[in-house]
C-alpha cells in the first residue's frame, strides 16, 4: 500500500500516477463498453425506424454500427488525454488526430450506407423490368463510393495542413499526359454511360452492327461482350458500340416474310385470280400470321414468270418458330397452286427461228 501510495503521488510527464490511472480507467471504460453503448444507440435508432414500412433504413442503421463503435473508442481516448496535462505541441497533434479520425468515421459510415444501396439494387435487379436501370444505378453507386473516398482523403490531408490544391496544381502537366494516355479509357467510359442511358439492348439480345452480329453476353464499363453465331466471343469497346448503328433483332414485335412467287405464262387470268384469293384467305385464317398487313398481289410480267408479290408478318419473333411458320406457308402456297392446275416458273428462255425468204437464201448462196 505504501508503494502504491508513492506511485500515486509520483509525477510522470507532469502528471501524477493517480491522474494516469484515472485517465487509463476512462479509456478502458469506453473500450469495454463500446459494444453495449453502440448497441444501445443503434437500438434507439432501430426503434425509431420501426415507424416506417421499408427495411432499407434498418439496413442503414446496422451498417453504421462499426463506425459508431470506433467513435466510442475515440471518445474514450479523447477523455483520457483531456484529463492529462500535456504539452501544447502534443495537444495540437491530438487535435489534428481526433479531427482526422472523426472525419474518417463520418466518411466510413457514408461509404457503408452507399454499400447498402448497392446491395439493395443488386437484390432487386431480377425484379426490375429493364436491367439497364439497375446496371446504371450500380454504376453511379460505384462512382459515389469513389467520390466519398476522395473527399475523405482530401479532408484528412487538409486537416494536417497540407495544401491539396497546390499539390493538384503541381500535377497539372502529369495529369495532362495521363489524360492523353487514358483518352480511350475515358471514351469507353462515356460510351458505357450512353449505352446505359439509351438502353439500345440488354443481356441476351440479338444485335447487329456494321462490324459484328450476335448475342449480348455481358455489358461492362469498358467493353461489351458479344457471342457470334459461330460461337466466338467478341469484346467490342463501348465507345465504338455507342457510335455505331445498332439493329436489335430481339426487339422485333413481328417477323417479316417477303418473297415473289413466279407462275408460268400458261396460267390464265381465272387461275391467277383464284390463286390470289385463296392465298389471302389462307393467311387470314392462320393464327400464326398477323392480319394487319397481308399483301398478296399479281405485280409483274417477268421475263420467264408471272410474279405474285407476297408480303406479310408472323406473330412469333422466335427464329426457330418463324422458320417453321414460313415452311408451312410455302407448302400451303404450293398446294394452292397445284390445286388450281398451275405451275411454278423457273428461269428459261425461248428461241424462235423464222425461215428465210427464198431470194435471200439464193442471194446468200450466190455470194
Amino acid at each position: 500500500m505504501e508503494a502504491f501510495t508513492n506511485f500515486l503521488d509520483k509525477s510522470f510527464l507532469d502528471n501524477t500516477g493517480q491522474q494516469w490511472l484515472i485517465s487509463l480507467a476512462l479509456f478502458l471504460f469506453f473500450i469495454f463498453l463500446r459494444g453495449p453503448l453502440a448497441h444501445i444507440f443503434v437500438s434507439l435508432l432501430h426503434k425509431a425506424s420501426k415507424k416506417t414500412k421499408n427495411t432499407l433504413d434498418d439496413a442503414i442503421i446496422t451498417a453504421i454500427e462499426p463506425p459508431i463503435r470506433l467513435v466510442f473508442v475515440l471518445i474514450g481516448l479523447y477523455a483520457m488525454l483531456a484529463f492529462l496535462k500535456l504539452p501544447s505541441d502534443i495537444d495540437t497533434f491530438n487535435a489534428h488526430f481526433f479531427h482526422s479520425m472523426f472525419a474518417f468515421c463520418l466518411f466510413w459510415a457514408l461509404y457503408r450506407i452507399i454499400g447498402i444501396f448497392a446491395n439493395f439494387v443488386s437484390e432487386q435487379q431480377g425484379k426490375i423490368a429493364n436491367r439497364f436501370s439497375a446496371d446504371l444505378a450500380l454504376f453511379f453507386i460505384k462512382g459515389v463510393k469513389l467520390v466519398i473516398i476522395v473527399m475523405g482523403f482530401v479532408v484528412v490531408v487538409q486537416e494536417w495542413g497540407y495544401n491539396f490544391t497546390g499539390f493538384l496544381a503541381s500535377l497539372g502537366l502529369g495529369g495532362l499526359a495521363f489524360a492523353l494516355a487514358a483518352k480511350d479509357t475515358a471514351a469507353n467510359l462515356f460510351g458505357s454511360l450512353v449505352i446505359f442511358s439509351d438502353k439500345p439492348f440488354d443481356v441476351g439480345d440479338w444485335i447487329q452492327t456494321p462490324d459484328v452480329e450476335g448475342t449480348i453476353e455481358n455489358i461492362g464499363i469498358r467493353s461489351t461482350r458479344i457471342r457470334t453465331f459461330a460461337k466466338a466471343l467478341v469484346a467490342v469497346p463501348n465507345a465504338t458500340l455507342a457510335n455505331s448503328p445498332i439493329t436489335n433483332w430481339s426487339r422485333m414485335t413481328l417477323r417479316r416474310i417477303k418473297m415473289t412467287v413466279g407462275l408460268t405464262y400458261n396460267t390464265n387470268s381465272t387461275q391467277m385470280e383464284n390463286i390470289l384469293n385463296q392465298i389471302r384467305q389462307m393467311l387470314k385464317d392462320d393464327p400464326d400470321i398477323n392480319n394487319k398487313t397481308i399483301l398478296i398481289n399479281f405485280t409483274d410480267f417477268q421475263d420467264s414468270a408471272l410474279g405474285i408479290f407476297c408480303y406479310f408478318f408472323t406473330n412469333t419473333t422466335n427464329w426457330q418458330e418463324y422458320l417453321m411458320v414460313r415452311e408451312r406457308m410455302n407448302l400451303n402456297i404450293m398446294k394452292i397452286v397445284e390445286d388450281n392446275k398451275a405451275s411454278f416458273a423457273f428461269p428459261s428462255q425461248s428461241v424462235y427461228i423464222e425461215s428465210m425468204p427464198d431470194n435471200v437464201q439464193t442471194g446468200q448462196a450466190l455470194s
